[in-house]
């Protein structure tokens, strides 16, 4: 294991707080994160101030706590390795609530023309355009199923799935793809989460399932409760 991943969890949260404390937790978190926007000067801390106001049945709580964060900023310091940091069109099946586009957006090293956030859920495309305001025509959220895209007409210069753990069989999306077409894609050994239908035992376990005809990052994180794994490469 590389030591650069021990970063990744490193001051997380050394206090728990109970999930419902306090009756008023979205006003008080609305001018805690407008107050830290002002701050840094951040978008994306920006755009969750207004996601919480605007989306206050959001589990935007959940798409943005520690766990999340990092296996996303592990996501974008191996891609910026592997691939540079220059994109036409990115897209991220899967999307939620559009987090990894705002991080990428936000994140210096990138420059990227346009991303699309791509989700069966019909209820999160607002969400995500919420916090993705600051993209302007620069992102879309775009309510689809995955199976049924056109990747060919499409053609993207990189597509994402963090989510493989919940594709019943990784390998027919995958078949979709154009040759040659470039991943990240990233699963887990969270078997014992309901929503997990199709989870890696190992990372060796992954990359045979994904079978990708190049590689150019395969690795792994652990966390508490879990390892995710992550690829990089072509199909």
């Amino acid at each position: 294991m590389s030591p650069e991943i021990q970063t990744y969890k490193t001051n997380m949260m050394d206090v728990t707080q109970p999930r419902n404390a306090g009756l008023d937790w979205h006003e008080q978190a609305f001018d805690l994160t407008r107050g830290i926007a002002a701050y840094v000067n951040c978008p994306l801390v920006a755009g969750l101030a207004r996601v919480i106001t605007k989306h206050p049945k959001a589990d935007i709580a959940n798409a943005f706590n520690h766990k999340q964060v990092a296996c996303k900023m592990w996501a974008l310091d191996r891609l910026f390795e592997c691939c540079g940091g220059r994109f036409g069109r990115i897209w991220v099946l899967g999307g939620w609530y559009g987090v990894l586009p705002a991080m990428l957006f936000n994140d210096a090293r990138f420059d990227i023309a346009a991303v699309d956030s791509i989700d069966i859920d019909p209820e999160v495309a607002a969400v995500a355009r919420t916090l993705n305001r600051e993209a302007g025509d620069r992102f879309r959220a775009l309510t689809a199923d995955m199976y049924a895209l056109d990747y060919t007409a499409g053609r993207p210069d990189l597509m994402v799935n963090t989510s493989c753990e919940h594709i019943a069989d990784l390998r027919a999306w995958l078949a979709l793809l154009p040759r040659g077409a470039n991943v990240l894609l990233q699963s887990n050994d969270y078997f014992s989460e309901p929503t997990h239908i199709n989870c890696a035992a190992s990372l060796a376990a992954f990359e045979a399932m994904a079978a990708l005809r190049e590689v150019r990052f395969s690795g792994e994180l652990p966390t508490k409760n879990y390892t995710r794994f992550m690829l990089i490469g072509t199909v």
